[in-house]
């Protein structure tokens, strides 16, 4: 049996290079599934992104979504992709199983967690407004550490700097001043010790009311439970916004991270991996 892509409509264009298609999966001419691919409106278009893969539920555990999967690559090659991302529900284990045995890896994940009473801080610690003069400083090294995370893991350095840089328009077009916006830093017997950003978000009925951007503890202040206040400031504020529920992302290999969140409550929602394309 041959399994093929179709398209199913006339490729999209988009500015900057941006690409978009869909396509049936057939089994000797027979649909048993559809796929739709793109360009990755982050990166630009040298990375491309399987944004669904779906199969009949009775073409499944047949090979279909592998090789379906593959075809996806070769199209995206064919594009001039050299990468190739893709987002998976954190429930869906055949979708991480199939993703892992073709070799994508794990760059981020993201979390979640619904929020109930506004935890307390440890005795000593307290959280203040951010300063202006402290808000220019720490823009500059979150940012330039943002970017370092993503190099780490698999992208550009071009495209790893223009995603902060859209990220920084999107969520803080007035700086300190923008609306829904929390910056704190977090204290400690009147020591400062780390650093906080959360915001309000509107993402409609499945993303959480809240999320947190960045958690930072001064590098003289780590191992000291600091990371665990600042999450616990998190709640507190956006509980007193409003916010039920609270969303966080992760990078792959920072355990320390992980380990924290999850003895918070948190719990995956999405994984986000990627695989180069040679």
């Amino acid at each position: 049996m041959t399994t093929t892509l179709r398209p199913t409509a006339p490729e999209q264009r988009g500015p900057g290079g941006a690409r978009s298609r869909s396509y049936e999966v057939c089994v000797n001419s027979r649909p048993v599934g559809a796929v739709d691919l793109s360009t990755d409106h982050r990166f630009g278009p040298a990375a491309g992104r399987i944004v669904r893969l779906a199969i009949d539920e009775r073409d499944r555990h047949r090979g279909r979504g592998t090789v379906a999967a593959l075809a996806a690559e070769e199209v995206l090659r064919s594009w001039g992709c050299t990468r190739i991302e893709v987002s998976i529900d954190a429930g869906s284990e055949v979708g991480l199983g199939l993703a892992g045995a073709l070799g994508y890896a794990e760059r981020n994940r993201n979390m979640a967690k619904t929020l109930t009473a506004a935890p307390r801080l440890p005795e000593g610690s307290e959280g203040r407004r951010m300063t202006d003069a402290e808000y220019t400083g720490w823009r500059e090294e979150s940012r330039a550490a943002y970017v370092q995370e993503w190099i780490d893991r698999g992208v550009p350095a071009d495209q790893a700097r223009a995603k902060a840089e859209a990220d920084d328009r999107l969520l803080l077009p007035d700086g300190a001043a923008t609306a829904g916006t929390v910056l704190r830093v977090l204290t400690h017997e009147g020591t400062p010790v780390g650093t906080l950003w959360v915001a309000l978000r509107d993402g409609g009925p499945d993303t959480p009311d809240a999320y947190v951007y960045d958690v930072e503890v001064a590098p003289a202040q780590r191992g000291r439970g600091h990371g665990r206040s600042l999450m616990l400031l998190a709640e507190a504020e956006v509980l007193a916004l409003g916010a039920r529920t609270l969303g966080l992302n992760v990078f792959a290999g920072n355990v320390p991270a992980l380990r924290l969140y999850e003895s918070l409550g948190y719990a995956p929602t999405a994984h986000h991996l990627y695989k180069p394309l040679l």
